[in-house]
């Protein structure tokens, strides 16, 4: 017997990916293999780089050469390329403008590469969710996983722009700059820059690491408030029917009191940070310009060298200023993307096998082998059920709640894996069979049909891709919702409104029923798919039930017994075991489980009768 093993709730949290492995999963996007136009704008985007921080670097030197010349202190070679005072002038404005224009090549070259990327990681994280086992999703609250998703690919955005194109750019900036100094005005300058730099630098990063843990806290107390408010808003009605707002209010406002105090900590450690770097960035600059003030006064420096000095001590200034803000938004963007990319390591639980074939119905047969399952190893749900649904049969599966009634509807369509025995359709174990040709062979009514917020028709014609609008008309019609469909000021176009709130129950259903029926599958899974609805209108339903039946195999998990008295066999189950199987007059001869249950239904059913 096949054995597979029982999986926990604790196996479906999710490890944030460090931040190495984070850059590594980005790379790749950046320079895919077999995409050269990729590399190619990579590539020319460096480059565009690299010639920005050329131009750069070279201006303050336009500047001070404008300065010897107005000064009167140009050597006798005289200045650079025999420009006078006015034409380095317009020198050092044109390399200004040089480095601006090179810069906003760069983006332009680079912004398809970044907008490409973002849009692969969403759709693959997107992707991964839907192949996501239901425990996962169960366990999982959406707004949670939304704001996830939102951060992750908002911190890719912002490490392709800021890492590539602030990091990189400083640091060749920093380089050449500590070159020209030590070039031109002696290697204590150079010590001088590179030891507050290095301070500097040493600085950040020790408060940033101190700072992202109050950020993650902040993260994970923003994501709780917001996983409070869509909670609440999804459960609109609920709370209207307790009077709860004041006491969701509350607790929204409690949440938000606790992501109020991690703020409060994340705005103090921030001010501490730029203070800081504001003291080392400013002794630094003193100490060169005090340096270069005095060569001056020796003779040994000109007041052009002096003013080249503080040029190039403000251009590296501003960026490193700069540099505190985008490390720690780095530093937040590698958190945020690593929950991202943790969501994306997160192994799916249910997989097919590799070359596994799709499933073929030739009839429709079902077959459950020996089956044990257990949503928990310490619960088992299943013990070892057995029965087979000839094909074309309408089979019914009643008990108690508890009993494992739905839990076989969902092992049927695959939403987990048997630990033990087997499920066959048509022979065929599903296991062995691809996950989506099971869901294309296999329709669901559930008990509760959540529609889309959008059109009737969306809703619909959503039971198959590429539904002509006849088809669509034609389920309607069959689910005897289409005169009600016409009935409404828009018709096909009417919205349904969130989770399709603006319909009844028993209009509800009958969408469910048409999209269903446009699905056109061989087997067929009502999972208790009238209980939720009144009396009359179930009876209405269950005629389009029957008529949807015809010609398939039928699996029917029913609470109300009346609604399935002419099923061809009723499966009594309890504690997951099958307790008792035959017909409804069967069953009832026998005056057990079953017969007690109709008794039981039938005197609650005669009283409310009454009472109306």
């Amino acid at each position: 017997m096949r054995k597979t093993p029982v999986r926990t709730a604790q196996d479906t949290v999710e490890k944030p990916a460090s931040g190495l492995h984070t850059i590594r999963r980005v790379l790749p996007y950046l320079w895919p293999d077999g995409e050269t136009w990729v590399k190619r704008r990579v590539v020319a985007a460096f480059l565009m780089l690299v010639a920005a921080k050329i131009v750069s670097v070279s201006t303050p030197y336009f500047y001070k050469q404008a300065v010897d010349a107005l000064a009167g202190e140009t050597p006798d070679t005289g200045t650079l390329l025999g420009l006078t005072a006015v034409g380095l002038t317009v020198a050092y404005g044109m390399a200004r403008l040089g480095t601006v224009a090179f810069q906003e090549l760069r983006d332009a070259i680079f912004v398809r590469v970044g907008q490409r990327a973002l849009r692969k990681l969403a759709l693959e994280t997107f992707t991964h969710i839907h192949r996501l086992s239901l425990r996962y999703h169960i366990t999982r609250k959406t707004g949670g996983l939304s704001r996830i998703i939102e951060r992750g690919v908002k911190g890719v955005d912002f490490l392709l722009r800021f890492m590539l194109f602030s990091i990189g750019p400083l640091i060749l900036e920093l380089a050449m700059v500590a070159v020209i100094f030590a070039t031109v005005f002696g290697l204590s300058y150079m010590a001088v820059v590179v030891g507050v730099i290095t301070l500097y630098v040493w600085f950040t990063l020790a408060v940033t690491e101190w700072r992202v843990k109050i950020r993650r806290e902040m993260n994970e107390q923003d994501t709780d408030a917001n996983q409070k408010a869509i909670d609440s808003l999804l459960n609109y009605e609920t709370v209207k029917y307790f009077n709860a707002e004041t006491r969701e209010a509350a607790r929204y406002d409690h949440a938000m009191q606790r992501y109020e105090a991690a703020a409060v900590k994340t705005g103090l450690s921030l001010s501490f940070l730029n203070g800081g770097q504001a003291l080392l960035i400013t002794s630094g600059l003193v100490a060169v310009m005090a340096m270069a003030a005095m060569g001056v006064q020796r003779g040994e420096l000109t007041v052009g060298d002096f003013v080249m000095v503080n040029a190039y001590m403000i251009q590296i200034t501003m960026p490193l200023n700069f540099l505190g803000t985008v490390y720690r938004e780095i530093r937040q963007a590698l958190v945020d993307m690593g929950e991202m990319f943790g969501l994306l390591g997160q192994p799916a639980e249910v997989v097919d096998k590799p070359g596994a074939p799709a499933l073929t119905v030739r009839g429709g047969a079902v077959e459950f082998d020996q089956v044990e399952f257990g949503y928990d190893a310490a619960r088992p749900i299943l013990k070892g059920i057995s029965l087979k649904v000839p094909a074309g049969q309408r089979y019914a599966l009643v008990g108690p709640s508890g009993s494992g009634k739905s839990t076989i509807g969902r092992l049927m369509f695959r939403f987990y894996d048997v630990n033990g025995g087997a499920i066959r359709i048509d022979g065929q174990d599903l296991r062995d069979v691809t996950q989506s040709s099971i869901h294309a062979q296999i329709g669901v009514v559930p008990q509760d049909t959540v529609l889309f917020n959008d059109t009737v028709r969306y809703n619909i014609a959503y039971g198959r891709d590429n539904a002509t609008e006849d088809e669509i008309v034609a389920a309607a019609k069959a689910a005897k919702i289409h005169d009600f469909i016409i009935s409404l000021p828009e018709g096909y176009e009417t919205k349904v409104g969130e989770r399709g709130l603006k319909l009844s129950g028993g209009e509800k259903q009958r969408v469910g029923i048409a999209r269903t029926l446009l699905k056109d599958p061989p087997i067929l899974i009502l999972d208790e798919a009238t209980s939720a609805l009144d009396t009359q209108t179930e009876r209405d339903i269950q005629d389009s039930l029957r008529e949807m039946g015809q010609g398939r195999t039928v699996i029917t998990i029913a609470h109300r017994l009346s609604t399935i008295a002419d099923a061809d066999q009723i499966v009594v189950l309890e504690a997951g075991v099958i307790v008792e199987q035959g017909t409804h007059e069967d069953l009832l001869s026998q005056g057990g489980r079953y017969a007690a249950m109709w008794a039981r239904q039938s005197s609650e059913e005669d009283e409310t009768l009454a009472a109306e």
